[in-house]
Formats: structure tokens, sequence, C-alpha cells
């Protein structure tokens, strides 16, 4: 019997070649997005996961429709950027709504039914901002750590129903989201030209960065691990970053990510 495998924002960038590249693995592929629509191998099915209800619905028909439920990647998710003195709270909330809540209205409708298949894996896709927290933006950074954190905390509450978490942590990479960030350059009276200078790197990085299939192929290699890690990081140097970040002074490291963005 075939696995099966949901993933969220799977009607492009990382999530669609995570989508596609499970379906030439094997998996019965069913993504949720707002807008999308079936393609060969991937079963599109239209759900807001800002709407619990709708997610519900989504995970009930997959689940009626296959009897099984394998893997969750929870993909979907956008990008702010700004000073944070100056950044909306309500675009804060927005992005918190997608980017969190979203991911956890995912994870509280899909764990019945991992459970009732008697396992799986559910993957969140977090960032290297997460640990590295990037200046003018703050709040992406905020909603990946937070992710982190869930992520932790998951793999213990779930570890005696057989079912693994783990977050994937990307570099740059060139997709969709770089031009589909919510850029606010309030306050350049004070900051001068610091906030688009930032946001300047972050996006030549991007626009330079790897492909989103590198991404899919991490989590390939994670759905197929009978025991992953809590923690995943997507591109080599990025692996490197990470690392440096755990064994010089946060101070340092802060500062060096300041100069880089600042």
């Amino acid at each position: 019997m075939k696995k099966v495998a949901v993933v969220t924002g799977g009607s492009n960038g990382i999530g669609r070649c995570t989508a596609d590249l499970l379906f030439q693995n094997g998996y019965s592929v069913y993504e949720l997005s707002r807008h999308g629509e079936s393609r060969h191998g991937v079963a599109h099915i239209t759900a807001d996961i800002r709407d619990k209800t709708a997610v519900q619905a989504a995970m009930h028909q997959i689940f009626h429709q296959e009897g099984r439920l394998d893997v969750l990647v929870n993909n979907a998710g956008f990008g702010i950027s700004g000073a944070v003195e100056f950044t909306d709270p309500a675009d804060a909330k927005q992005l918190f709504d997608v980017n969190f809540f979203g991911a956890l209205h995912c994870i509280q409708c899909a764990i019945p039914y991992l459970r009732q298949t008697g396992g799986g894996h559910i993957v969140n896709l977090s960032s290297v901002a997460a640990p590295l927290s990037i200046p003018f933006q703050a709040f992406y950074s905020c909603v990946k750590a937070a992710i982190n954190d869930l992520t932790l905390a998951l793999a213990n509450e779930l570890r005696p129903f057989h079912i693994a978490v783990s977050a994937v942590m990307p570099g740059d990479a060139k997709t969709g989201f770089t031009a589909a960030r919510q850029k606010n350059v309030a306050g350049q009276e004070w900051y001068g030209g610091a906030i688009v200078r930032a946001v300047q790197a972050m996006e030549r990085d991007e626009e330079n960065g790897m492909s989103p299939l590198v991404i899919a192929r991490c989590i390939l290699r994670i759905i197929s691990k009978s025991s992953p890690k809590p923690f995943y990081v997507a591109g080599a140097k990025y692996k490197l970053f990470v690392c440096m970040s755990k064994v010089l002074p946060i101070r340092f490291v802060n500062y060096v990510v300041g100069k880089i963005y600042g």
C-alpha cells in the first residue's frame, strides 16, 4: 500500500518540488493551498491553513479516501521585512497566523490520522533565520524560532505514538518567496538606508540561492529515516554558519550578522 503525504503550500517553490519528489518516490501526494490545481501525481485541495475547519475537512477527506496518513510537510508561509519599531503588530500577527498557527492547525488535525496509521513523520519548514536572527526581518526570525521550539516539544510528546517530528532549516533558496515578501520601509528617516540595504542583501542571496530541489531532497531523506533528528540544515555553507553560531560567542555572531545585513 502506498504511503500518503500531505504538503502545505505545495503549488509552487519548495512545496511544489517536495510534493513532486514524493510522488516520484512512490507516495500518494496531496497538496493544500489557497490557489492551485491538481497535476500529474499531486492532488490539490483548496484550503486556507489559517482556517482550522478547512484544514480539518481536508485531512478527513484524505484519510477517508486513502485509509492512512504517513507524512505531513508544513511548508506554507510568507515573509515580511521592516524595522521592529515601525512594524504594525497586525502585520506581525498575520505572519504568525499563517507561518505558525497555520502549521499548528495542520499538526493538530493530522495527529489523530497519523496515530491511527501507526506512526509517521511531521516535517516543519523552518529557516537558518531562526538561530541567526536577521535585522529588519525580526518577525520572520521569531516565527521560525517558534517553529523550532514547537518541533522539539512535539518530538517528545509524539514519540510514544511513533510519530517523528523534525524541522528543516534552509538557507537562501531561489523561489517565489522573494517576490512575495511584504516590505515595509517606514522609519527610513531614522534608520537611513539600513532597512533597504538589509532586504536587498537578503534578496541578492535568495536570487543566487540553492534550488528548492535541494530542500525537497533533504525532506525526502528525513522521512526515509526510522529515527530522524529534530533539526536539519539544508545547504552545506549554512550548516557551517549554524555550527559556528553554536560554538562562537553569541555577541560576536550577532555582530557579524548585523554587519552582513546592516
